[in-house]
């Protein structure tokens, strides 16, 4: 059985690295029919919270990323790996160090001056201490010191690590408590995991992780490591380059499809296709088609996806996102008849679920100023007459529909002997304070007699004021 597993640190949101990741694994796992394991890796004790485990959480469900195991919280399995550890060191794999933090920083610093990686150089290696020899005693790996570490990454190919140049690293801090490298060996040999997908910030602990496997006679999973997202300033993806959490783009009102398509061409592609329903994601994926060079994170090309989404989503599904946006905006009185109509034209002309509820806010509220080019080719004194006979001829309306105020309209043309465009503009910039709106009699039936009314007049006053 094929098992991959996503295993974020809830130090922070889910980010868009991330999201790749967990993205990467769930469509390899999907692909070969084999199952998708989330681990919270929380042994980081001081910095690991609950909110930012929820925020991974929300995000995961936001994007669909169902998994079949797990969570799994590595602090909820501290005696398994005082266990292993406790293996290690009877198995003479593990020794306890006391060398203090202060000796440690003066060997970096002159292995540095002396232009040489920094490594631990083997101090206790061979002191044979004990518990309650010193205080704080740390646990570090015993790694060997000959021969080489040789894997074949799926994304990168070979990588070879001669074993002279990995340190004892540390285990098990002076507390007891686990690190990173051990527990996530233990973890992917109790959890049976196939295949690791992860960032490639990772390569330098693989082969430290292999010899942890192999002292523990343990299969070792096969390895893919996907190459970073940059801004496009070539440099790594952070927050300077805009929102980096799924979750605010969520907030930003972009789709979870949209982003699940985005995610997947940074670092895949298939052919020049560019939009990808999620079963043909799973079909055509393949961990040997990542690309090795590093992604660049465009936010243009996020927004142009999104908007084709937004186009091609069934109509309802769009309008419970508006409706959904609306309550959490607190727009009150807001009147779900024709809503799917106004929402239909206007998701032709916006990016995002935010900006599409912005510009049909003038059906739920007033509006602070008029669109200024259009307020200066319409509103004119020339409009004056116009919308003062409509104002008569729509506050005797009794019928506030949208074929009756299309008569209205008809009939003031033709008392001014005006074409449409006199009368109905006018009217449209009046009433949604710009130049683009729903046919104008279903623009005018959507905001309601009285609200219409007050703008009408709000308009004729505007223009004899100006």
């Amino acid at each position: 059985m094929i098992k991959t597993r996503f295993a974020p640190s809830p130090t922070g949101v889910l980010h868009v690295g991330g999201a790749r990741t967990a993205l990467f694994c769930w469509l390899f796992s999907r692909k070969v029919g084999g199952k998708f394991v989330l681990r919270i890796e929380d042994t980081d004790l001081e910095r690991s919270t609950q909110a930012s485990v929820q925020a991974i959480l929300d995000g995961m469900a936001w994007l669909k990323l169902d998994h079949d195991e797990g969570p799994f919280y590595q602090t909820q399995r501290f005696d398994r790996y005082r266990e292993v550890i406790q293996q290690l060191l009877d198995q003479d794999h593990a020794y306890y160090c006391a060398c203090s933090k202060q000796r440690l920083e003066k060997l970096r610093e002159t292995q540095m001056a002396n232009k040489e990686k920094p490594r631990y150089d083997g101090c206790c290696r061979d002191q044979g201490l004990k518990p309650g020899d010193a205080e704080n005693l740390v646990i570090r790996f015993r790694n060997p010191q000959r021969g080489e570490v040789s894997f074949e990454d799926q994304v990168k190919g070979e990588i070879t690590v001669n074993n002279a140049e990995l340190d004892d690293l540390i285990i098990a801090r002076g507390d007891g408590s686990p690190t990173y490298n051990l527990s996530v060996v233990v973890d992917d040999i109790d959890m049976q995991i196939t295949h690791v997908v992860r960032g490639d910030d990772h390569v330098n602990n693989t082969p430290r992780q292999i010899n942890i496997f192999k002292a523990l006679d343990a299969p070792c999973p096969l390895f893919a490591h996907v190459p970073m997202i940059l801004g496009d300033d070539g440099k790594r993806l952070s927050k300077r380059h805009g929102a980096v959490g799924v979750m605010q783009y969520f907030e930003e009102g972009y789709l979870p499809e949209a982003m699940l398509n985005y995610l997947v061409r940074l670092g895949w592609s298939h052919g020049d296709q560019e939009i990808f329903t999620v079963e043909e994601m799973i079909e055509h994926f393949e961990l040997s088609s990542i690309n090795r060079a590093p992604s660049v994170f465009n936010s243009d090309k996020l927004r142009w996806i999104n908007q084709q989404y937004l186009m091609s989503l069934p109509l309802s599904d769009i309008v419970e996102l508006v409706v959904n946006r609306l309550n959490k905006l607190g727009v009150e009185n807001r009147e779900a008849s024709g809503l799917d109509v106004i929402v239909d034209l206007y998701r032709q002309r916006v990016s995002t679920v935010n900006e599409l509820v912005d510009s049909i806010m003038y059906c739920f509220q007033e509006f602070d100023k008029y669109d200024e080019k259009a307020a200066r080719k319409t509103l004119k004194p020339a409009a004056i007459e116009p919308l003062q006979l409509l104002l008569k001829y729509l506050t005797e309306l009794n019928d506030w529909q949208a074929d009756s105020i299309h008569q209205v309209i008809e009939n003031v043309t033709r008392e001014l002997d005006l074409n449409m465009g006199k009368v109905g503009q006018p009217l449209r910039v009046a009433l949604t304070g710009g130049s683009f709106s729903p046919p104008i009699d279903q623009t005018v039936a959507m905001i309601g007699k009285e609200r219409s009314l007050r703008r009408i007049s709000k308009a004729i006053e505007t223009i004899f004021t100006k």
